[in-house]
This record gives C-alpha cells, structure tokens and sequence, in this order.
C-alpha cells in the first residue's frame, strides 16, 4: 500500500505535467459508469479534449461502446483477475492511452465497491455511483467507498418507483460517512440531471489550483 501511495505521486507529477485533469469513476457493477460517461462526454468534449481508461478483467465491451458512442481517444486495460486499479497500472494505462493534447482522462475503475476504494490510482477526483436498484444504505455497508468520494452520482433514477429508494435517506448516509462529498440524482437513460453533473465537472477542472483557462487549459 505504501509503495502504491508514492506511485500516485508520480502519476500526478505526470497529469501535471501534461496538463490533464484524471477523474476516477467507481461503484458495483452494473451501477451504470460506462453509460454515464458516454452522455457525460458529449458535454464535456465541448470544451474539452478527453480521453478515457476503461478497466475490466475481460472483454472490451466498454471501451467500443465508449469509443462509438462518443468519439473520444479509448483504450481497455485488464486487470489478469484484479479487483482494483494500482498506480502501476494507471501509470502504464495513461502511456497506452497518450497524453499529449488531452485535458481530461476518465478511469471507469473496475465494478466493486470494496478493493478499489483502497488504493489511490493518482487522480484528481473520485467520482463514486450509486445506483437506485442497490438501496439507499450502501453508504453504510462499504463506508470507505463513500468516505474517499469527491462526489456521489446516484443513478437510474428512471426506475425509483419500482424500488424501495429514499433520496433524503441516501443522502444522510452518504453524509454520515462524508460530509463534503457532493451528490447528484441522475438518469443516463433520459439524461435527467447529466448536465448539472457535467456543469459542476466542469466548475472543477477550472477552478482546480492547477488549472488556469486559456481555450485550452495550462498550468500556471
């Protein structure tokens, strides 16, 4: 754990140097990061030059849905049967992908809301989902998951009739493990409340100390 932890600071002296701002997207699987991103994207990219990790044990299936959803430079790593991303692999995922001319990276870590809250992968921002199909109390039942979250996404809110989902009570927990973290309700399927998320993304990366807006972002 200690050796990752100075790995993070290499990759962050790499996506200083270069110029990008690198967000961490995590939850269980199937809580809807790979379609988030493909309508989160389009409104970033506006602006923006992105380019996105796609992390899985198998398959490229998200990074082509990314790719022919968006448009935007994607590549697929795989983990050999890891549950989390290491620095060692955001480091080498960052090289595959390239970084020269990119303002922003995406990692869509793996499906888990255990293993990869432990490890750092070196960004500027954890962007933690969850979805309304899992219940309003996961933030009580993985406590770090949510303590080390920049922000909550929770997501398919098109389907909350159908669940038992209380958002004042998703909150509350989500706030008994982090009182900073800010959190969204959203539908990737109808686009509800995508582009508060993308505006409040994008309030982020300009304001970040890092970054000075100039068309394209530099550092100062």
């Amino acid at each position: 754990m200690s050796r990752n932890n100075e790995r993070a600071k290499e990759v962050r002296a790499l996506t200083k140097e270069k110029n990008i701002y690198y967000v961490n997207v995590m939850s269980s699987p199937g809580a809807g990061k790979t379609s988030l991103l493909t309508k989160l994207i389009p409104e970033l990219s506006k602006e923006f030059s992105i380019g996105v990790i796609e992390a899985d044990i198998d398959s490229d299936e998200d990074a082509l849905t990314v790719e022919r959803e968006t448009g935007v430079r994607t590549i697929q790593m795989h983990t050999g049967g890891a549950c989390h991303i290491t620095c060692q692999m955001s480091m080498e995922a960052l090289g595959a992908l390239g970084t020269d001319g990119l303002d922003v990276v995406f990692l869509e870590n793996i499906g888990n809301l255990v293993c990869p809250a432990e490890f750092d992968t070196g960004a500027d921002m954890n962007l933690v989902l969850l979805s309304v199909p899992e219940g309003d109390d996961k933030p009580l039942k993985y406590p770090l998951m949510f303590e080390v979250a920049t922000a909550v996404a929770v997501t398919k809110l098109d389907v909350a009739p159908i669940f038992d989902f209380d958002r004042e009570r998703a909150v509350a927990n989500v706030r008994k493990r982090n009182c900073a973290a800010d959190v969204f309700f959203l539908c990737a399927k109808t686009g509800e409340g995508v582009r508060a998320l993308a505006e409040y993304l994008r309030n982020k990366i300009k304001n970040t100390n890092n970054f000075i807006y100039s068309g394209r972002f530099s550092y100062g």
